[in-house]
């Protein structure tokens, strides 16, 4: 039987970082994915990007996938909040004196590569690619796992980091609130003629909302990611038109001000959801990342609290190890479920409740929302409360979110 401090089922993105951040202060894990990792390589595979926030790049950087990674990000150095293309959109921009990005834009297959690189690094992690659990058990003295090659692995933690429909998360019977939003989310990457200047903008409209978010120039000029959320009934529509047509259609949705607009990736779509566990921890298991919440990718906050998930339960863990407490024990779990469930749950509401907000058509409701986003621009502590959300900077920050070790 192979034994570790702790057992992780999925290397994911939020897996392979808690992983890495367990690891970083010499807490074994094995890592255990049904998938080939050698298949995750392409944009084929995953054309998506993410805006990882400045908080999050500090535990990437602590925990050392930073220097993973084949292609640096791109800088945020405004957020540009609109309704429609109506005048008075809400900017957030660092303060002057700070130094730091509101985030970083980084393609997931980036991301991807370097966690995996940081993870096979790691002294402390053993990743068991192409398995998956037979078997699982959950007892007073730990958690053994068949695999379905026959191995047995031990230890006293479990970390469910399976995604939305995680199987560890339903054999231990917590229950989910959930919802779909009857939106898909059409995802590319465009070419455009005018420079983004480190802008991410978010437009919306009344059939749903329209990002378009700065990614690094290559050598054929100026690109952004585009996360476009279209009715449900229409996402087949907009999915058959043409890369000319599709492209047409973005810069009129952008009102041109990036200038002539063209494909530079594929499209794909995602149903978009919600979902929310009443609880993130069970006896000796602690869930992590999709497993434990989605929400709408509407201010793309999504893989931050996964981070965040991350940088906590292993400061938990490690701390915990260090008083020489049994890593299960069922103390250091409700710390951790104290610590994040509030935090989640705030973020999930406000993107739910914005999300909702924002699809009330109509002027007189469009005005409303122009006046709203007006006040906060006048009123600096309350843009600065919002910033800091975005950033990810506010609340009870684990250390390695402050870019600090364990």
């Amino acid at each position: 039987m192979d034994r570790a401090d702790v057992i992780i089922l999925g290397g994911g993105l939020v897996g392979l970082a808690t992983a890495s951040a367990l690891d970083a202060s010499g807490i074994s894990s094995i890592i255990v994915d049904p998938a080939d990792p050698d298949q995750r390589v392409g944009m084929a595979f995953d054309g998506r990007t993410s805006a990882v926030s400045s908080s999050s790049m500090r535990m990437l950087e602590a925990i050392g996938v930073i220097d993973h990674l084949p292609v640096p990000g791109c800088p945020i150095l405004r957020i540009s909040v609109a309704d429609g293309l109506q005048p008075g959109a809400l900017h957030f921009d660092p303060p002057a004196d700070d130094g730091e990005p509101l985030g970083w834009m980084h393609e997931n297959r980036h991301l991807r590569a370097a966690l995996r690189a940081r993870a096979e690094a790691g002294k402390s992690i053993w990743p068991i690619w192409k398995s998956s659990p037979a078997y699982i058990e959950r007892g007073d003295h730990g958690v053994s796992v068949a695999l379905a090659d026959g191995r047995r692995l031990h230890a006293p933690l479990m970390i469910a980091a399976d995604g939305r429909n995680s199987a560890v998360r339903d054999m231990a019977g917590i229950r989910m609130a959930n919802w779909r939003y009857k939106h898909q989310a059409i995802v590319s990457t465009l070419r455009h003629q005018r420079a983004h200047d480190n802008v991410a903008y978010e437009i919306f409209f009344p059939t749903g909302p329209f990002a378009l978010l700065p990614m690094t120039d290559d050598e054929e000029g100026h690109r952004s990611a585009i996360v476009w959320s279209v009715p449900e009934a229409d996402a087949a529509g907009w999915m058959s038109l043409s890369d000319e047509q599709f492209a047409a259609e973005a810069e009129s949705a952008m009102g041109g001000f990036l200038g002539s607009i063209a494909m530079a990736a594929p499209r794909s779509t995602y149903p978009l959801g919600f979902h929310h566990a009443a609880e993130i921890t069970a006896q000796r298991l602690a869930l992590v990342g999709d497993s434990a919440h989605a929400i709408h990718p509407i201010a793309g906050q999504g893989l931050n609290l996964g981070f965040r998930d991350a940088a906590a339960l292993a400061q938990v863990i490690v701390e915990g190890a260090r008083l020489g407490l049994d890593l299960g024990d069922a103390q250091l779990l409700a710390r951790y479920q104290r610590w994040r469930s509030l935090d989640s749950l705030m973020v999930s509401v406000a993107t739910d409740s914005l999300t909702r907000l924002y699809g009330v058509p109509g002027r007189t409701a469009s005005a409303v929302r122009r006046f709203g986003m007006g006040v906060v621009n006048r009123l600096g502590p309350i843009r600065n409360r919002l910033m800091a959300e975005a950033r990810g900077t506010s609340g009870d920050l684990p250390l390695l979110l402050r870019g600090l070790p364990i």
